[in-house]
C-alpha cells in the first residue's frame, strides 16, 4: 500500500533537504570539485527522503520562523561538515611542517578536489589517508553522521548560537588540530634537525666542504628514508583521526542540540 504524503509535511522535507545539502558543501570527500554537482543534490535528496519517511516529522506553517530554521538547518549543516573538514585539515598541515624541513616548502602542488596549493608530502599523506578511508567504509560512517544528527539536533527548534560551551569546543578542536599536525610530522621533523646539527658540526670541522650544497639532497635523502619507516605508524595515526573527526561530530551535535 502506498503511503499519502502529507503536503503540510512539506516544509519538513525542506529543513532535512538544507541540512544535508549544506552538509555535503564542506565535509571531506563529497565537498570536492571533482564530484559532480548534480550527484551532490541527487544523493541529499535521497538521503532527505529516507530521513522523511523513516522518522517522525512535525508539521510546520511558512512563516517567519521557518525561514530561521531554514538558516539553522543550513548552520548546522555547514558546522558539522566544516569541523570534520578541520579535523582532516591536520594532515595538509602536517605535510607542510615535513616539506619545511626537506626543502620542499616551494614545490606547492594544486590540489584537484579543492584547487588550492597544498603541500607536496602534505597531499601525498592525504591521498593516502583518503584511500584509508574508503578501503574502510569510512564515507559510510559520515553519511551515518548526518542521519544520525536528526536525532540529536529536531529540526522544529532552534539552537543556541550564543553558548560559550559550544564556541570553546569549536576553538578546542581548532587547537587540538595543529597538535596533531605535529605529533605527526615531529618524526621526519625531528630527523631532519638531528640533520641540520651534523650538517652544522661538519661545517665547523671541515669548513672546505660546501654544506649548502650537500645538505639539500642528504636532508630529502633522509626524510624519504624515515617515510619509508614512517608509512605504517602513519596509517595508524589517520585511523585515530578518523575516530577524533567522528567523535568530534558527535560532540557539535549534541551542543547543538542542547544536550
Amino acid at each position: 500500500m502506498i503511503e499519502v504524503i502529507n503536503i503540510n509535511s512539506l516544509p519538513a522535507f525542506l529543513l532535512i533537504l538544507f541540512r544535508v545539502t549544506a552538509f555535503f558543501v564542506t565535509i571531506p570527500i563529497f565537498s570536492y570539485r571533482n564530484v559532480p554537482t548534480h550527484f551532490k543534490i541527487g544523493i541529499g535528496f535521497f538521503l532527505a527522503w529516507i530521513v522523511f519517511f523513516t522518522g517522525p516529522i512535525p508539521e510546520l506553517p511558512i512563516d517567519g520562523m521557518f525561514i530561521l530554521l531554514l538558516l539553522k538547518e543550513i548552520i548546522v549543516g555547514l558546522a558539522l561538515g566544516l569541523i570534520a573538514y578541520i579535523v582532516l585539515s591536520a594532515i595538509q598541515i602536517a605535510g607542510g611542517f615535513i616539506d619545511f624541513q626537506m626543502g620542499f616548502a616551494i614545490a606547492n602542488v594544486v590540489d584537484p578536489q579543492t584547487g588550492a596549493q597544498s603541500p607536496l608530502m602534505g597531499q601525498y599523506f592525504y591521498t593516502i589517508a583518503l584511500l584509508f578511508l574508503f578501503t574502510v567504509n569510512g564515507h559510510h560512517l559520515i553519511i551515518n553522521g548526518i542521519m544520525y544528527s536528526f536525532d540529536t539536533i529536531p529540526i522544529d527548534s532552534l539552537i543556541d548560537l550564543g553558548d560559550g560551551n559550544t564556541i570553546a569546543f569549536i576553538l578546542q578542536t581548532f587547537s587540538q588540530m595543529f597538535l596533531i599536525a605535529f605529533q605527526m610530522s615531529i618524526p621526519i621533523v625531528g630527523c631532519m634537525f638531528l640533520v641540520d646539527v651534523a650538517l652544522g658540526i661538519v661545517a665547523r670541522t671541515v669548513p672546505q666542504l660546501n654544506v649548502f650544497v650537500v645538505g639539500l639532497p642528504l636532508k630529502i635523502l633522509v626524510a624519504l628514508f624515515v617515510l619509508i619507516i614512517f608509512i605504517g605508524i602513519y596509517v595508524m595515526l589517520v585511523k585515530d583521526l578518523f575516530e577524533l573527526m567522528l567523535e568530534t561530530m558527535q560532540g557539535l551535535m549534541r551542543f547543538f542540540g542542547g544536550a
